[in-house]
């Protein structure tokens, strides 16, 4: 590779890195997401996503006029094979506090799911709730995970499509207790973006096919869809996760959210300019007579 091809990819990158930084800084920022004297708790699972969320948190940490700490947590669920020793050489080589959870959630999927099935639903269940119990044992304030933009959407059609509900991943989240508040700082980042950044960075990714379970076909099938929407249409996803952020409930038909039984005619204040004249009748069989004057009522 020539010094030419070398400054290029420099730049590149660069640019990809100011990027990244910049949309986690808006997220966090847009949803208040990192408060004064927070303790983030970043859960990594040794995949792409939560290396980069890690990577980006420790460098806005020095840079961010407010105090926060971050501690790095793996969840180790005691899937064979599992590579045990990677992530704590990484964060010691990092010189940053870690903790490295044991917690056997491979046997408790393996046993309640039938062979063949999807085992993610599960899983992420049992690790949302060591997660969770961790947190709090630790004084963590905020629990950061690596779900990026195009996550957020593939959720949503999934919900859609999948689940009848309109439903994606929020950027902030209370759990139900109130106890933990989940943070999600990649929320304005593309997946395409990560997988350059995780490339030039060469973090040691850890697979997460090691659980033998079967690929979730229909997120797959979602995340296809999208790829052609973005190869054909450039920033359709953009827009799609735009529109979640610009809700209008009027609109839609979730009673709870909009009062569609009571909706009173007033005609009483001032009309409102209509875009157009009104119409002229150029035919007609109703006897104008018939109507009621209602300008004196």
């Amino acid at each position: 590779m020539n010094q030419i091809d070398t400054r290029k990819q420099t730049l590149e990158f660069n640019k990809l890195q100011k990027r990244l930084r910049r949309n986690v800084g808006n997220a966090i920022i847009d949803y208040n997401m990192i408060e004064e004297n927070d303790v983030v708790m970043a859960c990594i699972s040794g995949g792409k996503d939560s290396f980069a969320m890690l990577d980006i948190l420790l460098k806005l940490k020095k840079a961010a006029p407010i105090k926060f700490d971050v501690v790095a947590v793996n969840l180790d669920q005691k899937q064979p094979g599992f590579p045990d020793h990677i992530l704590p050489e990484y964060f010691k080589n990092l010189e940053i506090p870690y903790y490295i959870v044991d917690k056997d959630t491979y046997s408790v999927v393996q046993e309640k799911i039938e062979e063949g099935k999807t085992t993610c639903g599960l899983c992420s269940r049992l690790r949302r709730g060591t997660l969770y119990s961790f947190a709090e044992k630790i004084g963590a304030t905020k629990i950061a995970l690596g779900h990026h933009l195009d996550d957020i959407v593939e959720t949503m059609f999934l919900n859609m499509f999948h689940g009848a509900r309109l439903k994606a991943m929020p950027p902030k989240l209370r759990s139900d207790d109130g106890r933990n508040v989940v943070i999600r700082p990649l929320t304005y980042c593309r997946e395409k973006d990560l997988i350059q950044y995780a490339d030039h960075k060469q973090f040691p990714i850890i697979p997460c096919n090691l659980c033998g379970s079967q690929e979730n076909l229909q997120r797959q099938s979602i995340k296809a869809m999208l790829i052609d929407w973005d190869r054909k249409t450039p920033g359709r996803v953009e827009k799609i996760f735009k529109s979640i952020q610009n809700v209008s409930p009027s609109q839609l038909a979730d009673k709870s959210l909009f009062d569609f039984e009571n909706l009173p005619l007033d005609r009483e204040g001032k009309r409102k300019e209509y875009a157009f004249d009104e119409a002229q009748v150029s035919s007609s069989n109703i006897d104008e007579s018939m109507f009621i004057d209602v300008s004196n009522i």
